[in-house]
């Protein structure tokens, strides 16, 4: 059984001048990438996720958009797998399961945008699938949120958001998996 990289929706509408700016994309995107780099040094799979908009509504990551382009920071290489993904699920109606399953991986290492969404949500259903789930804390990120009157600063949302995922697998630091590696 091996273990798998999975890099999240850092696509280019969550950076400075997207359409859905988040907090720390950038800082977010180096830790990704330096697991990304041991990743493909030591041969383990990665999988990269683009979500792509197709509701009406959508008002970021829309189709053939450069917001919808994956971010050239972790941009994947030749022969990378890519998943294209339509709901914040990345299991949902996609060949994530199946991809996993050929590459006889029994582990996986999350990181991504946003915390709250996506990451949360491929995190949670990873771990209902059977997968050992480890999410990289430094390497996602996400925005500040608003309920009611309420505004939830980014932070608060990013570690509330990983607490809780804490229930479903390893929340570690970039260096903290690299030194497991």
């Amino acid at each position: 059984m091996s273990t798998a990289l999975i890099i999240i929706d850092i696509q280019n509408d969550y950076f400075p001048g997207g359409k859905m700016e988040l907090v720390g994309p950038d800082e977010a995107a180096a830790q990704a990438h330096t697991l990304l780099d041991r990743f493909r040094a030591t041969a383990k799979p990665t999988i990269h996720i683009q979500h792509i908009s197709l509701s009406k509504a959508a008002t970021f990551f829309l189709p053939d958009s450069e917001g919808a382009n994956i971010h050239s920071s972790i941009a994947p290489l030749a022969g990378d797998t890519v998943v294209v993904k339509h709901f914040p699920n990345s299991f949902r109606e996609t060949t994530l399961l199946d991809q996993l399953k050929a590459l006889d991986v029994d582990s996986v290492v999350i990181a991504g945008m946003m915390t709250h969404m996506c990451v949360d949500a491929t995190s949670r259903a990873a771990a209902d699938l059977g997968f050992k789930v480890t999410v990289v804390a430094d390497a996602c990120a996400t925005r500040a949120l608003t309920y009611g009157d309420t505004t939830i600063p980014a932070e608060h949302v990013h570690k509330a958001f990983l607490a809780a995922l804490k229930a479903y697998g390893q929340v570690l630091t970039a260096a903290e998996v690299l030194a497991q590696l």
